[in-house]
């Protein structure tokens, strides 16, 4: 049986903090100690947010703490033409269409809905899709398109879900609530996912379950806050016949008001804690985790 293959995949789009330091280890550690492969993963898609000096600062923080990967880097920027070619196997079978509502639009369609009654929402709190982006015909969309009118491009869940029928996956880590084991997929607790832009060719739901698939990675350890994004992971990964990893998902480190850490958050941030004089050990040690054997 081949080795177990784990990932860290950071975002470009700020310096990185204690809880990254933590699910970096965290990989580090349980390939280490299953003989397997951590690989290394740069989320660049977001080409507003993503900056050199943030993918340079990961590569500077992850050597200071001793975190060493397997192979190249891989960056979603350079394989944009791949998830291309996934929104065109979705669009064929007639999952996807786009939107055209702007996220103003959408907030005043959902407050409309919601003077009548509480309008669904998904397990981040967003609300779902409102608008008519499904009713148009072909002519009409083609004609909105045409005059350069900006668009998502949503997942039809209703359709995808009869199509792909129950799934689950297998957790070995715990979710909100502390569950573990075989866990059912809810993907319908999303709505209308987007799954590309105009002016992006993909998203994060559709580019990690390509990349987790193309790298051969076997066991996804990340935090908590997407446990139930592995819904919609599973419905991707069964649409577009992609095998499924197993899962870990760990507890959120949070800050002395309980909020989750963000990269905004800069008494957390490795980069001052390094300036500051903190120790790789002792980041081990705020985070939890006990000395590698």
């Amino acid at each position: 049986m081949p080795p177990p293959v784990f990932r860290f995949a950071p975002s470009p789009n700020g310096y990185l903090h204690l809880g990254h330091a933590y699910s970096a280890l965290l990989n580090a550690d349980l390939a280490r100690a299953s003989g397997g492969r951590l690989l290394l993963r740069i989320e660049d898609i977001d080409r507003t947010r993503c900056r050199p000096q943030f993918e340079q600062a990961i590569y500077e923080d992850l050597f200071w703490l001793g975190v060493a990967w397997d192979g190249e880097v891989r960056r979603q920027s350079d394989h944009l033409e791949l998830y291309r070619d996934a929104v065109t196997q979705l669009a064929a079978r007639g999952l996807i269409y786009p939107a055209f509502e702007s996220r103003a639009e959408i907030a005043r369609l959902v407050a409309e809905k919601e003077t009548v009654a509480p309008w669904p929402r998904d397990p981040d709190g967003a609300p779902h899709y409102p608008g008519i982006g499904k009713q148009l015909s072909a002519a009409q969309r083609a004609e909105l398109i045409a005059a350069g009118v900006p668009y998502a491009l949503r997942l039809d869940m209703t359709a995808a879900v009869e199509l792909a029928g129950e799934l689950n996956w297998q957790e070995l880590g715990c979710g909100p609530a502390g569950e573990a084991g075989t866990i059912m997929a809810r993907p319908e607790a999303w709505g209308d996912v987007i799954i590309a832009r105009k002016e992006t060719p993909t998203s994060y739901h559709l580019s990690v379950v390509i990349d987790d698939a193309l790298q051969g990675v076997t066991e996804v350890v990340r935090g908590a806050d997407l446990f139930w994004s592995t819904s919609v992971h599973r419905l991707l990964q069964h649409l577009l016949g992609l095998p499924a990893p197993v899962y870990r998902h760990h507890a959120l480190l949070r800050d002395a008001e309980g909020r989750k850490l963000s990269k905004s958050t800069g008494s957390t941030g490795l980069r001052k804690l390094r300036a500051a004089g903190v120790t790789p050990a002792e980041i081990r040690t705020m985070v939890g985790l006990a000395a590698p054997v």
